[in-house]
């Protein structure tokens, strides 16, 4: 499990596969200095709700994987996630979609 931290005070557990995507997005959107909601479902642990963080740029992010192996990236996930991050909700966590088939010639 790896884990996501914000600002060194709030830290929140994914799997490192989803972690991977997120930390894409999340770069992303940073990178170009842009603002936005990010939200997860809670675990059972915690509390089953949901949480939702306004990420800024020029607060500290953290991203620790577990594994020492960088997963594969889903190109498909990360369009759908970068789609979320882009609506008025902002980025949400959501399932990791089919991978649809790389078109000759196109780079990740």
């Amino acid at each position: 499990m790896g884990k996501f931290t914000y600002d060194s005070t709030l830290t929140v557990d994914f799997d490192d596969r989803t972690l991977a995507h997120l930390q894409l997005v999340i770069g992303a959107k940073l990178r170009r200095g842009e603002s936005f909601f990010f939200s997860w479902k809670d675990p059972v642990e915690i509390g089953d709700g949901r949480s939702i963080l306004w990420i800024y740029p020029t607060v500290p992010v953290y991203f620790k994987f577990s594994g020492g192996r960088p997963p594969s990236i889903n190109r498909t996930w990360i369009d759908a996630l970068m789609t979320t991050a882009n609506s008025p909700q902002g980025l949400q966590v959501i399932a990791e979609p089919p991978e649809r088939p790389a078109e000759e010639g196109a780079e990740l």
